[in-house]
């Protein structure tokens, strides 16, 4: 049995090793994207160059799909054989170590690097291997980072928690991507802006990462109980969670993924591309001097505390029933995206940005919480798979598709200072993100039919 009190040990090893997996999530998915875009592209790259190799738009899209390809295979064998091997903190720590190393290694690309190390002299050629060298690389970055935070660490969070103290661990996790979301755009910005170098960024980060790997050798422990061995073979047990009769004896499980699954594609229509939005679309039409006016300083205050309040409220109510928080969570979500498709204006984004955050941060815990409710606690490693198939392979091949055709319907163009002209994202894609969140109430609805319970559904079976 679990024990339902978190050590302080326990508490320092989730909240250092979930805030520093969400910060070089954070950098992948948010500054990966403005490195390609920023540095790479638009760095000095020549018209010609920029139309005979791949639109950029494409392939943050291509990069973002790969990427997550790679998760969800790394996580379903990773995760299977942390369970097999009985082992968590091996994976966990040494993975971080080199997850920190191959995400310093990028401050190393260039297309100068690039052009010399592959001994390149055509523009074209040059720029196209240099994009193709960043999207390879984020993938081997994507591998030590979803086996060691994806599968293992998720996997391990699971074995050493409860569903009674679940929501409380899952509402600091939904904290920790806003706070790393803010440490990565503090810093990330004077990166964007050009103020230091990406490898300045990507050293500093990866280094950071390197440390959390080092200290865990120390600090992590195997959990408790021991995880139950399969007499099936390994492949017998990677597949497991694709068998008829799992699905049907953890329906819960599989609807709360589903969930997860609808919830996850909206964000990714809009999230690869939103630091982009906010730099060439949004902040342009701002004057410099009335960025620092009153009125912005105003509506970002009424947003957080309209965050801050929501967020509490209908977390408080979760805590009775789950869907007490999701269903109305699921509202907010929708209504603040519309809300971002007509906001052309610093102020109106603001402002929308705050239901658009009540949704999202409300949905994350709650569906995440249940997901590890519903987890069979003796085949965690084996489920992260499956989670992530949910969570990323789907979201994050369909979102930012969806993304780039819907802005790509409406263009936006700008000249960067080289005089070349780029695409840039446009709010179509809130619209787009908003008719998906939609969907959430279809698996959402039967969940709702069959309750929260953990136990009830092994009633049933």
């Amino acid at each position: 049995m679990h024990n339902k009190k978190i050590s302080g040990r326990l508490w320092f090893n989730m909240i250092l090793f979930g805030l520093v997996g969400q910060l070089a999530w954070n950098v992948e998915n948010m500054y990966f994207n403005t490195f390609l875009y920023n540095s790479i592209y638009s760095g000095g790259a020549s018209q010609a160059a920029i139309d005979g190799t791949i639109p950029v738009m494409s392939a943050i899209s291509i990069m973002v799909a790969l990427s997550a390809a790679t998760a969800v295979i790394t996580t379903f064998v990773m995760g299977t054989l942390s369970d097999r091997l009985n082992r968590r903190k091996l994976f966990i720590s040494v993975g971080y170590i080199i997850w920190g190393v191959i995400t310093a290694l990028f401050g190393l690309i260039s297309r100068d690097h690039i052009a010399a190390l592959f001994h390149l002299s055509d523009e074209v050629k040059i720029l196209t291997a240099t994009v193709w060298t960043v999207i390879l690389m984020d993938c081997l970055m994507t591998f030590m980072g979803s086996t060691s935070n994806d599968s293992v660490f998720n996997a391990w969070v699971t074995d050493v928690t409860a569903p009674e103290n679940r929501p409380k661990v899952e509402t600091v996790f939904a904290a920790l991507p806003i706070v790393a979301m803010g440490a990565v755009v503090g810093v990330g910005s004077f990166a964007q802006s050009g103020a230091i170098g990406y490898d300045v960024f990507f050293l500093g980060l990866g280094g950071f990462v390197v440390l959390c790997g080092v200290v865990g050798l120390f600090t992590l422990e195997e959990p408790k109980h021991r995880i139950r061995q399969s007499n099936a073979n390994y492949w017998s047990d990677l597949f497991y969670g694709f068998r008829p009769s799992v699905i049907r004896t953890h329906k819960r499980l599989y609807l709360t993924l589903a969930t997860l699954g609808f919830f996850s594609i909206a964000v990714q229509v809009f999230f690869p591309y939103l630091l982009i939005y906010l730099q060439y679309v949004i902040l342009p039409g701002v004057p410099a001097m009335d960025l620092w006016g009153v009125s912005y300083y105003l509506c970002a205050a009424v947003s957080v505390a309209v965050m801050l309040g929501g967020i509490i409220l209908l977390l408080k109510l979760g805590g009775k029933n789950k869907v007490y928080a999701m269903a109305p969570g699921t509202v907010c979500f929708v209504l603040g995206l519309f809300a971002l498709f007509f906001a052309h204006d610093l102020r109106a984004v603001l402002l929308a940005v705050a239901p658009t955050v009540v949704g999202y941060a409300v949905l994350m815990i709650m569906i995440n919480a249940s997901v590890r409710d519903f987890t069979p606690e003796d085949k965690a490693g084996q489920f992260q798979g499956v989670r992530m198939i949910f969570a990323v392979l789907l979201p994050m091949v369909i979102g930012p598709m969806l993304g780039n055709f819907s802005s790509s319907a409406s263009a936006v163009t700008y000249t960067d200072e080289f005089g070349v002209s780029q695409n840039a994202p446009t709010s179509a894609m809130f619209l787009c993100a908003a008719i998906v969140a939609v969907l959430v109430f279809l698996p959402l609805g039967f969940l709702i039919k069959k309750g929260f319970t953990p136990t009830a559904e092994e009633n049933e079976a």
